[in-house]
């Protein structure tokens, strides 16, 4: 028997005084004061070697008979500074962080990672528009971190990292240590905190690769409309001629699902910028919902979960490696996050015409069962679909839509009464209603005006039964109890404005619902 040892894996510490140093090492150490004699630092390194690495040295990371790499399992603040203080929306969203307190959780990061026998960099892009995207540093002790972000970043051509220069935006990632909660306004031991004026965002405490990505989305809601470009919160595909669709919703509406349609290129699942020239992808990769997954109903998703994918929060048999997608024991929020080219009609580069078609899409937030406690749907509003990462007021991006095009309001989730007596609008019904706008004929249709909210509907659609068409000829209840419930809905849209109603525009105000 041969003793041998995995390629490039570290004995011990390496790195000496006497090491000739790369630049990316210089530039950490000058900018970070990363200690390079104490840590390895691995740059952009490939998909396998940061399997190697994840499965080496990360507790329970395994592998999924279909190759994806496994794991088991309100703290974000915003610096409150003088270059970006005024643009800011202050409140339950955006929470004030001092810059004192940004500099200790920072020195706190940067003394942990320094503390760690290796560290990992990966260089890539946000917004794949060259005239508007973002150059993104990640530096992690984890390389399932950093694998997450080598499938939701833009992905560098060798030539691109070879002149990357200096990033516009770092991430230090030192989740695996906590903030300290005797800080000056830590609630937790748990901290994000995003700094523009450094171009940085600190990770204290939580493992959840997730905050990395929703992080640079907070960035370019930042910078984006500053630029004149509108973010948004949407996924978004393209026809053969051309035709792009953009689809809003909140998590678990189906963004995702319907915009993966094997008859149109998709651009993207989740994050998008509307500018001069069109729309644009910012991620590039994809974060889908894996809960009751199949090839059957989803074959696109279903297949991109392969070698250099992630799953997350999955239940898998120990032997054989397969997962079941059906098993909610962990939780339902079970994700996967791939590179954009493991679909097979991905359009890249991920950019496309001005959108033809906007489509609002409407779905009760938690279901029966799912949430301890919870019996009924529960209404959750999403200030523009995405209220979490939003910087600056709602209205700001509201108006800069508002501009640009009307919009067609699909529901998704329950048809003729509540989830106790009722069931979820089939999704060969929505696709129908999909084909039908993206043909054009349904913009041919006759309308009828929905009172209260002044909603135009549809009398026919080919595919769908008519009767689903309209709320009031699908309740299958009395119409006392209909009247009763279209009611209460419009009386939460109306409490729920009042948040955003001191800086909303007068047409904003005029689309309220009439009660």
């Amino acid at each position: 028997m041969v003793e041998f040892s995995r390629p490039s894996s570290p004995f011990g510490r390496p790195g000496s005084s006497n090491s000739v140093h790369t630049k990316v090492e210089e530039e950490l150490h000058e900018a970070a004061g990363i200690d390079y004699d104490k840590v390895t630092i691995k740059r952009n390194p490939s998909v396998a070697v940061l399997y190697e690495e994840a499965l080496t040295y990360e507790q329970g990371t395994v592998i999924s008979s279909a190759g994806a790499l496994c794991r088991s399992p309100k703290d974000k603040r915003i610096v409150e500074e003088e270059t970006s203080s005024d643009d800011i929306w202050w409140g339950p969203v955006n929470t004030k962080m001092s810059e004192q307190v940004f500099l200790i959780n920072r020195e706190r990061a940067i003394d942990y990672l320094n503390t760690r026998p290796r560290l990992y960099v990966f260089d890539g892009y946000a917004g794949w528009d060259p005239k508007y995207r973002i150059k993104v540093r990640v530096v992690a002790s984890r390389a399932y971190h950093l694998l997450f972000m080598h499938n939701m970043l833009i992905r560098p051509t060798e030539d691109e990292l070879e002149n990357f220069g200096t990033p516009d935006f770092t991430i230090f990632n030192a989740g695996e240590f906590p903030a300290n909660r005797y800080t000056t306004g830590m609630t937790s031991t748990t901290s994000v905190s995003v700094n523009f004026k450094r171009s940085e965002m600190i990770i204290l405490g939580t493992e959840y690769a997730g905050e990395m990505k929703k992080g640079i989305f907070t960035v370019m809601h930042y910078l984006m409309p500053k630029a004149d470009v509108l973010s948004l919160y949407s996924s978004a595909n393209e026809g053969s001629d051309g035709d792009v669709s953009l689809f809003f919703g909140i998590s678990g509406t189906g963004k995702t699902t319907l915009s993966a349609d094997p008859k149109r290129m998709l651009i993207g699942d989740d994050e998008h910028c509307w500018s001069d020239n069109g729309i644009f992808n910012i991620e590039g990769g994809c974060y889908a919902k894996c809960i009751d997954l199949s090839g059957e109903k989803e074959p696109d998703i279903f297949n991109a979960i392969r070698f250099g994918s992630i799953l997350e929060n999955v239940v898998l048999d120990e032997e054989s490696r397969v997962v079941d997608y059906s098993d909610d024991f962990l939780t339902e929020n079970t994700r996967c996050a791939y590179p954009i080219y493991h679909i097979p009609n991905a359009k890249i580069p991920c950019m496309g015409s001005h959108p033809k078609n906007i489509i609002l899409l409407t779905c009760d937030a938690f279901v029966s069962g799912t949430e301890d406690g919870i019996v009924e749907p529960q209404a959750t509003f999403s200030a523009c679909f995405g209220a979490p990462f939003l910087v600056l007021h709602p209205q700001r991006y509201a108006s800069m839509l508002a501009e640009r095009s009307d919009a067609w309001l699909i529901n998704t989730g329950w048809v003729g009464g509540s989830a106790a007596t009722a069931k979820r609008c089939p999704l060969k019904y929505t696709r129908a209603i999909l084909d039908s706008i993206h043909s054009g004929e349904l913009a041919k249709s006759t309308f009828e005006n929905f009172e209260t909210f002044n909603l135009q509907i549809p009398t026919d659609v080919a595919g769908v039964p008519s009767e689903m068409l309209h709320p009031r000829k699908a309740w299958q209840g009395t119409s006392t109890e209909f009247e009763t419930s279209l009611n209460n809905v419009a009386q939460m849209f109306v409490s729920n404005f009042e948040t955003y109603k001191s800086e909303a525009a007068p047409e904003t105000l005029a689309a309220a619902p009439e009660i």
